[in-house]
């Protein structure tokens, strides 16, 4: 123990009842040797506190400390005490200068997003009517991080009450300052709020329970198709009608993949033997089949008039859709199945991951892949382009891994992993922000929400009671659904709206000058 206490005892010199006052220090890092007063001291200190008596034959026993410090003493070693008592050396601080004070106060941010802010509207309001500091936007007093700073740097020993302007308006009615009312009618900053249920919930039966396929797309019309078993549907999400496009049952074949085109209402059907069928959905009727796979086809990708497929059969078919069905490209690349495709937002280059835990990169023109990249340990499924930077790609792998990576394919040199402690089934970026979705299997079978490129976790949805295999985006960016072996679609709102572009004023543009 580290302390230094200064006391005053009071002991009965010899035969004269003169009390005499001694001044005596004792310190926890004394070492010397121990005088008898000190001792006696401190084994009254340790004892019970006995009343100072005037017998001769006691008066090396005498108390050794005054009643205040007896009271002092026994206070802090646990024992209640009914009344308050100062101590010369403890400061009082009931005249202390809080107008320092409170700039020295520590800055604690709140779990809570409203009570912070509210924290932060009020103490902003106290700097106004305490401390005379002109704050009058919550958002420009506080950092990035949302911790409330104070706008004026105090000194620490300067004991000058700052001066306040007078007011300008003489007039007023209002208790608060102008400053602090125009802090209070500023508006706040909306806070994002991220549902933790989904708005509707769609029964799917026989959605397979199968980590290679793809069943769920999206189109750009705002219509959502899913495979089951041997049929494919059509969602409308304007009218919530239910459409039956085709059955394939009287073929004895199933459907593996579906694919909307990017601006067409055609729809590309992977099946089971290897066939790819399009389909006109607004005649609904089929227009083309191609059989150019000897086993089942698990991704499809469309780049215009262009249509990627891959297959079990470890090939990857590249085909004009207005060509002859003989006229293709076969790229070679995977030792196994393929089971994502992915076209780049300029279009220029394809992605493919397979279960031979391999990601590669294509171009247009050749057929062997120009970047090859193997980090990952399990199958690559996850794949998704960055809208928002050139070149970032993010793929995630399966069971044995559970990572999602970041690369650079304009450069080939690997940037950031994150480990998510589960299989990553889907990746999809967020069309207005620099976020992105994950879903997941085993064992989670979670819906996670990442900030890039922090990777910092924005939210987790559950609701699945299996792996969330199935993923697909509304064309305005804000929903998603997902589908799950426990044969249901939930959709979920999760991103912003769009921000609206700010038309561009130019001397050029005759038309912004029309009335």
């Amino acid at each position: 123990l580290l302390y230094t206490i200064k006391f005053e005892h009071y002991v009965y010199q010899n035969n004269d009842k003169t009390l005499v006052s001694r001044s005596s220090r004792l310190s926890g890092m004394d070492s010397g040797p121990a005088s008898p007063l000190n001792n006696e001291c401190k084994s009254s200190i340790i004892s019970e506190p006995q009343t100072p008596t005037k017998n001769k034959k006691n008066k090396n026993s005498a108390s050794c400390y005054s009643p205040q410090l007896r009271r002092s003493l026994v206070a802090s070693s646990g024992s209640p005490s009914k009344e308050k008592s100062c101590d010369r050396f403890i400061p009082n601080r009931n005249g202390a200068n809080w107008d320092n004070s409170f700039s020295l106060a520590p800055d604690t941010p709140s779990e809570n997003g409203d009570e912070g802010r509210e924290q932060q509207t009020y103490r902003c309001l106290l700097q106004n009517e305490l401390l005379g500091a002109d704050i009058d936007d919550v958002r420009l007093n506080s950092d990035e991080s949302g911790l409330q700073r104070t706008p004026h740097k105090r000194r620490l020993f300067h004991y000058q009450s700052p001066s306040r302007e007078p007011e300008e308006h003489g007039y007023s009615l209002s208790p608060v300052s102008r400053k602090s009312q125009k802090l209070l009618t500023s508006p706040k900053k909306s806070l994002r709020k991220i549902p933790r249920l989904p708005y509707k919930v769609l029964d799917a039966p026989e959605l397979q329970d199968d980590f290679y396929l793809n069943l769920v797309d999206w189109s750009y019309s705002n219509v959502l198709t899913v495979g089951l078993s041997s049929s494919v549907y059509l969602w409308s999400a304007c009218t919530s009608q239910v459409t039956r496009l085709c059955d394939l049952s009287c073929e004895g074949d199933t459907v593996t993949s579906v694919g909307w085109s990017d601006r067409t209402n055609v729809l590309a059907v992977g099946t089971n033997r290897g066939c790819v069928q399009l389909w006109d959905t607004q005649a609904q009727k089929r227009t083309a089949i191609f059989e150019s796979h000897e086993s089942r086809v698990g991704a499809l990708a469309w780049n215009s008039d262009l249509l990627c497929s891959g297959s079990r059969d470890r090939f990857i078919i590249q085909r004009d859709i207005r060509t002859p069905p003989h006229q293709f490209r076969k790229l070679t690349g995977h030792k196994q199945e393929v089971c994502g495709l992915k076209w780049s937002p300029d279009r220029q280059h394809l992605a493919s991951g397979g279960n031979d835990n391999k990601l590669l990169v294509w171009n247009q023109s050749s057929l062997t892949p120009v970047q090859k990249y193997s980090e990952h340990v399990a199958a690559v499924k996850a794949i998704a382009w960055s809208p928002h930077q050139h070149g970032l790609l993010a793929s995630g792998g399966g069971t044995a891994d559970q990572y999602i990576r970041f690369w650079n394919t304009l450069t080939g040199q690997p940037l950031q992993a994150i480990h998510t402690g589960s299989q990553v089934c889907n990746l999809a970026w967020s069309k207005t922000t620099h976020e992105f979705v994950s879903t997941h299997g085993y064992s989670q079978h979670q819906i996670l929400v990442w900030k890039y490129p922090s990777l910092q976790q924005v939210v987790c949805l559950t609701g699945h009671h299996c792996r969330v295999l199935y993923l697909a985006m509304s064309p305005d960016g804000q929903s998603i659904v997902t589908g799950a072996g426990d044969e249901t679609l939930r959709f979920w709102n999760i991103f912003n709206k769009s921000r609206l572009q700010k038309e561009s004023r130019s001397a050029l543009n005759l038309f912004s000058s029309i009335r």
